[in-house]
């Protein structure tokens, strides 16, 4: 299948090379770089044919097709004998660096003899030799065969790296990797990770490295300790080998990193992620070393009792860890036995049981911000939160059993949860026999008791309309009962169910005809429960308080959706109801349930203060009578006021006071995700982001242990802003892979605009780890997709807006204007001042830089475009956050002229920046940026216009001012530049 359009000349022949070169390596730039050297090879002259060779090598060789690479370099070898002038020095050097790459294609070909293998290297070293080249590459080859082979390696390495490094030399970074390897196979880890530390530190670098270095770095790491750092460069190193078939081996490697650190559920995570790989690399050397590492992995998840867990593997079937386990086995097996028949020894074999055998290195080391187990990914019942204590036992006897769950469901005992649960199991059992006990009742009795608890369960977790259903379902059962007082009872939590509909049905549940709508919702539903108590007679103390509480609850609904103050009274009035009542009849727990509905009204009402001193009274009843199990709601609600208050400290106190009540209790007994939520938000107030960060990732994982998935990932989705903001780039690029390769995300069944927000978050992400290309390319797909968000043409401005910097970054100004035309347009609907501002005017600053001169006239066309949009602003009154846009403006345009050598018109757009910023105050936060124009300023007067004068004079009053106001930091780098002018001068 054609990729691109046929090329008709030499000049299409190398602008479609350049665009090649430009894809990531896979079957797509592999099939259109056979295609280029076919239309090269219609043409008359050789040079376009060599360069269309060269690419075609390229892309076989790091798609991962060894086989293909030698049978294209032996065409270049043949052109180069027959037409050597045809290479000028660039070919004629790539032609002969690229021995090394036959020489290791060849050593992954174990259908290739080994004599075979001896012989190229010979043809290497004669080659170089002839050609006057030093054998430094030479040796470095002889070395790795001995390697692979498994011979002695002593001299090998000796000869290799006793000698000078020559131009044609594997880079830096592959031949620190060599060293270091050769240290790690003596069994010498520190040495090795010495070896290493200018690769892992990011010193040196290349298309295969750190990556590769990385990979065997890890367990050298583990085994000396260094567990922080490991896990650092397990998130890095992993993004740099994913999904790609060259570096399968690195892949493995990573696999096996989580099998020993007790990550199975990560390990079977990158797995899927990389199940394309089974089947997409053609390199038998590197299929080895993938399949031993995803060996490693399933075989330690067998291990552990999860061998019929489902496991990606190759295609066209499914499987199981076990069967796919035996499979990869057999085939790793094959492999290396096949190595070792043509290298005449054992040492495939045995690096392979090397690695079976190792032991886990760490029971638990936590890798990335979503830590997860094999029980979070096996396919049977979701695993439930872990507490402190489980619920009490449940009675064997089954009329016990249900008595028990009907006396802790009077009390509100969280227990009663546990009891209804094995209720549920054995009355949906076709064996199920219904005892014959008048104290018991009825199935009938027993059914509605079972739809109320279900009800109960759908409204804590917000689906009223589910809740209502099931609450009208249980009160025609007990109408069938003969228990008209608990039909009552569930039809007045129908009434209340019903009433919070409306805020769902509503586009925007703050919108005021919305909450309007619900606050009328909520009074007919409490009119209606009125009547309802007033028709029911003989209702039990215990249910006619829960009816009281609902009344009271749905006024107390009211208010907090309406906020108005004629609505304050009644909700007092009914809890005065509950209080009296609960009171007279001592039900401890309706009494709790009437202060705690007191102190809420007062909190809604504005009164903190009073809602503060009510909740203490409340906490000291609670500790002092009971019931223990509503300590931790009411600790939440009062850390909730005291940040109200702004007394974070006393809100944390409280917060986590709250959660340390909670593990006493079955995990549905509290909102703990409220709570960790809560403690996110007083932590960051406080000024502690990274416990903040461990609060959000709670609260998520809680959430999508319950089944909240769009609020988990909406958790998840601020824990990544946060680690981004921190800084912590990789693990918010490790987060946001684990969500986006989530199967309900792939799938696209969570909302569209929120998996948008996780991709620009990613995108941002992988911005500031500088990955230009891969962040590059996620903002071109998200422009693109919000292009027609017709209903929010704000985040298309503000998208396409982003799009365009990155793309200026990349130096593709043409696609740049393009994207912020888009920008542009979308701003028109919807405006986006600042942000499309700060667009073309980062454009502007870009194309000066990076084209000096010849840039100039687009840039300033830019910055005129930029100064349209300022127009705009001021016209429509809008203030920017910081400096104005056009004190912004100045300043650029000051940048752009410097990098054009446009000095004096420079020079005059900072002078018009200073005056619009104004000289700074003692307490001003633009000092900084005052200092850097001055700073710029003088840069500009004294050393490109030569008047170190004025210059001086500039920057020393500057000095002084900022010096004089307490801002040092500002002014030293203004007194450095003014030294260096005194010394030039």
């Amino acid at each position: 299948m054609p990729t691109a359009p046929h090329p008709q000349n030499t000049d299409e022949l190398y602008q479609a090379l350049q665009e090649n070169d430009r894809r990531p390596y896979g079957r797509t730039r592999t099939v259109t770089a056979e295609e280029l050297v076919d239309a090269a090879e219609q043409f008359a002259e050789p040079v376009p044919l060599v360069h269309a060779l060269l690419e075609l090598q390229e892309a076989y060789t790091y798609g991962s097709e060894p086989r293909k690479s030698p049978v294209v370099f032996a065409r270049l070898l043949t052109l180069f004998d027959e037409q050597p002038d045809v290479f000028d020095e660039r070919l004629r050097h790539m032609l002969f660096w690229r021995f090394k790459w036959v020489a290791n294609a060849l050593r992954a070909l174990p259908e290739i003899p080994l004599a075979s293998l001896r012989q190229w290297q010979q043809e290497m070293r004669d080659r170089y030799e002839k050609a006057g080249l030093g054998l430094q590459p030479y040796y470095g080859q002889a070395y790795q065969l001995a390697v692979h082979v498994g011979e002695d390696t002593a001299l090998a390495h000796e000869l290799w790296a006793s000698r000078t490094r020559t131009p044609l030399s594997d880079c830096e970074a592959c031949e620190t990797c060599e060293r270091a390897l050769y240290h790690l196979t003596a069994g010498d880890d520190e040495r090795a990770l010495r070896a290493w530390e200018p690769v892992l530190a990011g010193k040196e670098s290349c298309q295969e490295e750190p990556a590769r270095s990385v990979s065997y770095a890890l367990l050298p790491l583990l085994r000396t300790g260094r567990t922080d750092r490991a896990r650092e460069l397990h998130l890095a190193g992993y993004r740099g080998c994913r999904r790609n078939p060259s570096m399968a081996q690195e892949v493995g490697r990573h696999l096996e990193f989580c099998a020993l650190t007790g990550n199975e559920a990560r390990g079977l995570e990158l797995l899927a992620e990389n199940r394309g790989l089974f089947d997409e690399v053609d390199s038998p050397l590197d299929l080895l070393g993938f399949l031993t590492g995803v060996e490693v992995l399933l075989q330690r998840v067998e291990l552990i009792g999860h061998g019929e867990l489902p496991a990606p593997g190759y295609a066209g079937r499914t499987w199981t860890v076990t069967g796919l386990r035996a499979e990869v086995r057999s085939r790793a097996d094959d492999l290396a036995a096949r190595f070792d028949t043509r290298n005449g020894t054992t040492a495939h074999t045995d690096r392979r049981r090397a690695r079976l055998d190792r032991a886990p290195l760490l029971e638990s080391l936590e890798l990335t911000l979503r830590p997860r187990s094999l029980d979070d990914v096996a396919p049977a019942a979701p695993a439930t939160e872990p507490t402190a204590r489980t619920a009490a036992a449940v009675p064997d006897s089954l009329p016990e059993l249900i008595l028990r769950a009907r006396t802790l469901d009077e009390q509100g005992h969280p227990d009663a949860h546990a009891c209804w649960a094995r209720l549920r199991t054995l009355v949906a059992a076709r064996d199920y026999t219904h005892p014959e006990d008048p104290a018991v009742g009825p199935l009938v009795r027993l059914r509605a008791d079972l739809l109320a608890e279900e009800a109960n369960l759908a409204g804590e977790k917000d689906e009223f309309a589910d809740a209502a259903a099931l609450h009208e379902e249980a009160a025609a059962l007990y109408d069938d009962a003969g228990a008209p007082d608990h039909a009552a009872l569930a039809r007045a939590c129908a009434l209340l169910a019903t009433a919070e509909l409306p805020a769902e049905n509503t586009e925007d549940a703050e919108d005021a005809d919305g909450a309007a709508a619900k606050a009328a919702a909520l009074t007919a539903a409490h009119t209606s429960m009125v009547r309802l108590h007033e028709e029911t007679p003989g209702l039990t103390p215990y249910l006619e308080a829960r009816l009281l509480r609902l009344r009271a609850t749905a006024l107390a609904l009211r208010l907090q959706t309406s906020r108005s103050d004629e609505h304050i009274a009644p909700v007092f009035a009914e809890v005065e109801l509950l209080h009296a009542f609960a009171t007279r009849h001592d039900l401890a727990g309706q009494i709790s349930g009437a202060l705690l509905l007191r102190v809420s009204a007062h909190a809604i009402s504005g009164d903190l203060p009073t809602a503060v001193t009510e909740i203490d009274a409340l906490l000291d009843r609670l500790k002092a009578q009971g019931p223990a199990w509503h300590l931790p709601r009411t600790l939440g609600l009062r850390g909730r006021l005291q940040l109200g208050l702004q007394d974070t400290q006393a809100a944390h106190a409280d917060l986590t006071e709250g959660l340390r009540r909670a593990a006493d209790w079955p995990a549905d007994t509290v909102d703990t995700t409220r709570l960790h939520g809560d403690l996110a938000e007083v932590c960051m107030h406080l000024g502690r982001p990274e416990e903040a960060l461990r609060h959000l990732t709670r609260s998520a994982e809680l959430e999508l242990r319950r089944g909240n998935r769009t609020d988990a990932f909406c958790a998840y989705g601020n824990a990544a802003q946060l680690s981004l903001d921190l800084g912590r780039v990789e693990d918010c690029i490790a987060l946001l892979d684990s969500l986006l390769a989530d199967p309900e995300s792939a799938a696209g069944e969570l909302d569209d605009r929120l998996l948008a927000q996780l991709r620009l978050t990613r995108a941002r992400a992988l911005h500031a780890g500088e990955d230009l290309k891969a962040a590059t390319a996620e903002f071109v797909a998200l422009a693109a997709e919000s292009a027609g968000w017709d209903d929010d043409p704000g985040s298309h401005a503000m998208i396409a807006a982003e799009t365009a910097v990155l793309l200026g970054e990349s130096g593709e100004f043409g696609r740049a204007r393009e994207a912020a035309d888009q920008a542009r347009a979308a701003h028109a609907r919807a405006p986006r001042y600042e942000q499309l501002s700060n667009c073309l005017r980062e454009l502007a600053r870009l194309q000066a830089q990076q084209q000096g001169p010849d840039g100039l006239a687009d840039a300033l066309a830019l910055l005129t475009d930029a100064g349209r949009i300022a127009e705009e602003a001021r016209t429509a009154g809008y203030e920017s956050g910081g400096r104005s846009l056009d004190t912004a403006l100045a300043y650029e345009y000051g940048r752009v002229n410097a990098y054009a050598g446009e000095y004096e018109d420079a020079l005059a757009a900072l002078d018009k920046a200073l005056a619009l910023l104004g000289e700074p105050g003692p307490e001003d936060d633009r000092a900084g940026e005052w200092a850097e124009c001055v700073r710029l300023a003088g840069a500009v007067e004294g050393l490109y216009l030569e008047r170190p004068a004025p210059a001086l004079t500039r920057l020393d009053a500057a000095v002084s001012r900022l010096t004089a106001l307490g801002h040092t930091e500002e002014a030293e780098s203004l007194a450095s530049l003014a030294a260096r002018l005194r010394d030039e001068e």
